[in-house]
C-alpha cells in the first residue's frame, strides 16, 4: 500500500476550486477553500503553550538531582 502524506476528506475529491483564502480573527488562523458548487472546506486553526514540566533540581552535585515538580503537562488556551 502507498503510504499518503496527510489526510483526506471525503467528499471534496473532484470538486472544482473557486477560490482560496486565510485570514487571522482573534488570534486563529482560518484557511477557506469554496467550491463552484456553493461548498466550502474551511481549517481553524490555533497556537497554544504546553508547559511540559517546570521542576526545581540540585546541579551543584553534578548529577541534577530533583528535589521537586511544580507542574506538567499544563497548557495555556486563552489565546
Amino acid at each position: 500500500m502507498a503510504h499518503r502524506m496527510g489526510k483526506r476528506y471525503p467528499g471534496v475529491e473532484g470538486k472544482v476550486v473557486e477560490f482560496a483564502e486565510h485570514s487571522f480573527v482573534n488570534g486563529r488562523l482560518f484557511i477557506r477553500v469554496r467550491f463552484q458548487d456553493q461548498t466550502e472546506l474551511l481549517w481553524q486553526v490555533e497556537c497554544a503553550l504546553t508547559l511540559r514540566i517546570a521542576e526545581l533540581s540540585d546541579w551543584k552535585t553534578g548529577d541534577c538531582e530533583h528535589i521537586k515538580t511544580f507542574t506538567t503537562d499544563e497548557q495555556d488556551r486563552e489565546l
